[in-house]
């Protein structure tokens, strides 16, 4: 983990943590718009242990949850910006601390990005994503990790808390994990799988979670997902890529909400012909992209470049206010200069 330098008094930030945290106080937890499983689970995990130290401490998010994490321990108790935004920006403005989790700038968090800047709280920033933008007072952001719930492991460990650690705090970490590595077959280090262990031998039941998370489908998406790898996948072979793309019409057909099209990228790089994939929707005013690669192919340049993202080496993405058939065509002419050509 990462901590800035020491004050003029000698103290990191995990010691001036620390002291904030010495007396109960006011505290919001905030992640990013459309929370996935890192985000939720993070933030979840790290309310109840904030919980235990005697903190009253809300987690906010900007939009509602995919109801594949219904499992998680307080996950009811979210105040949710876009179905109470007044109770959500009360929450910021009532907070003497606020833990920004998993995104590394305010305009992840949209509309409650104005009230964190201007609220007077402390500012803790746990996140694994680059650059990170300048609006905290503290940070705790290292960029090799697995998943922001790998963080929030690790700063209970510096703050000398983890006997505080138990199954339901474990398992919203361990959610995190499994989410954000897919399993853990990317993006981990020895620290992820030493904290997957700890949370293990206090008895996260690690196979009940990929359980709940990956066979809770429901007949639209094994159809949705089966509609995409048949009608919408197109495969180029010299350059190694695939992509797959919905429309407004997809999504009205086979009734997709928030959380439905989770994974579906990550099934062409299935493909052994396949080193780079991309998964293109059409939303009512704006053309999302979610970039996926192997080893060392990186898609965050591509994200950051080219669609006003950003991300991870292997896992990024981005938008465009344009028409799909523009996004698609931008796709496809942008591969060639990232993308070694092969024969075939």
């Amino acid at each position: 983990m990462r901590f800035l330098q020491p004050d003029l008094q000698g103290m990191t930030d995990i010691d001036q943590v620390k002291s904030l945290l010495a007396t109960p106080k006011q505290i919001a937890i905030i992640a990013h718009r459309n929370p996935d499983g890192d985000a939720l689970g993070s933030s979840l995990g790290l309310q109840i242990f904030l919980e235990k130290l005697g903190h009253v401490a809300k987690v906010v998010m900007p939009s509602e949850a995919p109801s594949t994490f219904k499992y998680l321990p307080r996950i009811d108790e979210m105040t949710v910006f876009d179905l109470k935004y007044d109770d959500a920006r009360a929450v910021i403005d009532q907070a003497e601390i606020i833990f920004a989790l998993d995104f590394n700038g305010l305009d992840r968090v949209d509309k409650l990005g104005e009230n964190i800047s201007f609220s007077k709280a402390k500012k803790i920033l746990i996140d694994h994503h680059l650059d990170p933008e300048p609006f905290d007072d503290y940070r705790f952001v290292d960029t090799g990790a697995s998943s922001t719930a790998e963080l929030v492991y690790l700063f209970i460990e510096e703050l000398g808390e983890i006997r505080k650690m138990d199954v339901e705090i474990g398992t919203c970490l361990f959610t995190g994990l499994i989410t954000d590595t897919g399993s853990f077959k990317y993006a981990t280090r020895p620290q992820t799988y030493h904290v997957a262990a700890q949370l293990k031998e206090i008895g996260v039941d690690d196979y009940g979670l990929q359980d709940r998370i990956f066979n809770s489908l429901k007949e639209k998406h094994l159809r949705l997902l089966g509609h995409c790898l048949a009608h919408r996948m197109t495969i180029i072979d010299e350059y190694r890529t695939a992509y797959i793309y919905l429309t407004k019409q997809d999504y009205a057909d086979f009734k997709i909400s928030r959380g439905d099209t989770e994974g579906i990228v990550n099934h062409m790089l299935m493909l052994s012909n396949v080193d780079m994939a991309a998964f293109i929707t059409e939303q009512p005013s704006i053309v999302k992209i979610s970039l996926r690669s192997k080893g060392d192919i990186s898609v965050q340049e591509i994200a950051m470049k080219h669609f006003k993202g950003g991300g991870h080496k292997n896992a990024s993405g981005g938008a465009m206010y344009s028409k799909l058939e523009h996004v698609v065509k931008k796709f496809e002419d942008i591969v060639p200069k990232y993308m070694p050509k092969v024969v075939v």
